[in-house]
């Protein structure tokens, strides 16, 4: 998302996205001059070059109004640590968590904007819907929102709490019976396919045709996992009488829905 970000600032979103037809994915004017470092130095020329800006050593001394940070959430916390004092103006983070960033970059940047800054897309479906956590508000990080904005995407505010654990759903739990569903399948001519099966079929492929390394740290990160395996037990030991309530639960959008819609039912009586 590095890369994504910097495109974004540089005027050069369309590279980021892939678009050139001067569309929600085309270059948002922000026209900023970007860096790119990397402990690969060939990972950060290549981003410099997709972006329209620089390679520079992660050793530099040089500052930078903004510092963004977008490396695996297991190394957040330390590489904000390292990299927060070249930051004058603002930093902002796109590693996926919140709680952890915004509070590292809190220790290691008081006396500068913060922002954590979650796209919840991956670059070449962009755009889309970018998660925002504010925690120290001012002008550069207004137009760094304002470019992000401006290249089509949908920007909406939250609190780490809230992002995290809605984390847990939609990504980590949603990896879960995605892959689950994949490791349990049988190899079925295609002949046999249902909608239901073949929509699974091609969100499996798209988990799958990514980096292993990115979903673990999802998994390591976010508990979601463990309610997926428990839902699929209960399923698997029910009786037709349990079976039904967990299907009008799960139509209902899950046990405090199918409550509520219960006691609605009861008023309409």
């Amino acid at each position: 998302m590095g890369r994504w970000f910097g495109a974004t600032l540089s005027g050069e979103r369309g590279a980021a996205s892939g678009s050139s037809d001067g569309g929600p994915g085309a270059a948002a004017k922000f026209d900023a001059d970007v860096a790119f470092t990397d402990l690969d130095a060939d990972a950060a020329a290549a981003a410099a070059e997709a972006a329209g800006g620089r390679a520079v050593s992660p050793e530099t001394d040089e500052h930078f109004d903004v510092v963004c940070i977008a490396v695996p959430m297991s190394v957040a916390a330390e590489a904000i640590a390292d990299h927060a004092g070249r930051a004058t103006e603002a930093i902002v983070d796109v590693t996926g968590e919140m709680a952890g960033p915004v509070a590292a970059m809190a220790e290691h940047a008081p006396g500068v904007e913060r922002t954590s800054l979650h796209p919840l897309f991956a670059p070449e479906n962009a755009p889309g819907n970018v998660a925002v956590v504010r925690d120290e508000r001012g002008p550069t990080t207004d137009a760094v929102l304002d470019a992000i904005a401006a290249a089509g995407n949908e920007v909406f505010e939250t609190t780490p709490e809230e992002h995290d654990e809605a984390m847990a759903t939609v990504q980590a739990g949603a990896h879960t019976a995605v892959l689950a569903y994949a490791l349990a399948a049988e190899d079925v001519p295609d002949r046999f396919q249902t909608p239901v099966s073949a929509g699974l079929g091609d969100l499996v492929e798209q988990v799958t045709g990514n980096s292993p390394q990115v979903y673990g740290e999802i998994q390591s990160t976010f508990d979601g996992a463990d309610a997926i395996a428990a839902a699929a037990r209960r399923i698997a030991e029910a009786d037709d009488e349990a079976f039904a309530e967990l299907y009008h639960e799960a139509g209902a959008g899950g046990p405090e829905r199918a409550d509520a819609s219960a006691s609605e039912a009861e008023e309409d009586r």
